[in-house]
Parts: C-alpha cells; sequence; structure tokens
C-alpha cells in the first residue's frame, strides 16, 4: 500500500483548505481504485454512506480529486519508447512561454512538459513507437514548436521508477 493513511492530510499547505484524517483515508483508497462504489468506501474509511459522499463531493468541488481515468499501458499499446529532450527557446518573454504552452499540451506524445531554471528553457518526456517515429516526430513537430532555438534528446533504456501520485498512496 505505501505511504500511510494521513500522508495526503500532510501534503496540504493551503490554509483555506484541510484534510482531515477522513479525507485522508478518501484519497488513499480512491488513488488505489478509482471505481470503488461509495458504500464500498464509506465501509473502507470508518464512515457512514452519506457523510462520506458529501466529503467526495467537496474533494471534488475543490479541486483536490482533478478527475477518473483508466490507466493505460504503454508498453502494451506499443508505444516503447520513451525520450526525454531538452529545449532551448531562442526568446523566454511571456508571450514566447505562453505560446511554447499552449502548442505543447495540444501533442499527445509529449507525455510531460517543464519549464526548468538551468542551462534549457524546457524538459519534455515524448513517447513513440520506435526511434524512427521518434525522429520524425522530432523533426516534424518539437522542431516546429514556437520559438524553439535547439533540442537535444535522452533515450531511456529502462524505466527503474515511474510512479503517478496515486501510487504515492
Amino acid at each position: 500500500m505505501g505511504k500511510p493513511l494521513y500522508y495526503w492530510a500532510s501534503c496540504v499547505t493551503n490554509d483555506d483548505f484541510k484534510l482531515d484524517r477522513f479525507d485522508a483515508a478518501i484519497l488513499t483508497v480512491l488513488a488505489e481504485d478509482g471505481r470503488i462504489s461509495i458504500t464500498d468506501l464509506a465501509k473502507r474509511i470508518g464512515l457512514s454512506k452519506s457523510p462520506t459522499q458529501a466529503r467526495l463531493r467537496r474533494l471534488e468541488d475543490s479541486g483536490v480529486i482533478l478527475g477518473y481515468r483508466a490507466l493505460l499501458d504503454p508498453i502494451r499499446l506499443g508505444l516503447d519508447h520513451v525520450a526525454f529532450v531538452e529545449v532551448r527557446l531562442e526568446d523566454t518573454r511571456e508571450v514566447a512561454l505562453r505560446a511554447f504552452n499552449e502548442a505543447v499540451s495540444r501533442v499527445p506524445e509529449i507525455e510531460q512538459a517543464h519549464m526548468i531554471a538551468g542551462n534549457f528553457d524546457y524538459l519534455l518526456k515524448v513517447r513513440t513507437r520506435d526511434m524512427a517515429a521518434y525522429r520524425r516526430f522530432l523533426g516534424e513537430t518539437v522542431t516546429t514548436l514556437p520559438y524553439v532555438a535547439n533540442t537535444s534528446t535522452y533515450v531511456a533504456m529502462e524505466a527503474v521508477k515511474e510512479i503517478m501520485l496515486a501510487d504515492m498512496a
């Protein structure tokens, strides 16, 4: 199971929103099984159905729970190739950053994009079928994103640790 139930409560730093042990328990259970019924969730956290439902709604309405989705296995889908791409922009004024961010958000092969403080501006995690597909993607997509000056690619040989926030529960 990983982290104890109180782990989530200790993560909240917003004074406007506090998580108690029941909220933390809800998050922990949902992180393990997002399809659990309200009845089973209530049993797991030790509350009745109505307060559990109210707490769940509050967590959703406040944006703590962003949504529910299926976790897909990219390897079984034939998307074995992972590359990390350093991107340097030719311009780092706000308009350029905004244009780059918007363009990146529309590219499905880019799983993650992080603005970096350092010798380059962004680090992208890209997933494709194979090296040939990546080469085409780099030449036809990444280099044509707004304000890209140059890139440098690092190909992952093996994922030693890949977790999602849910896995921290």
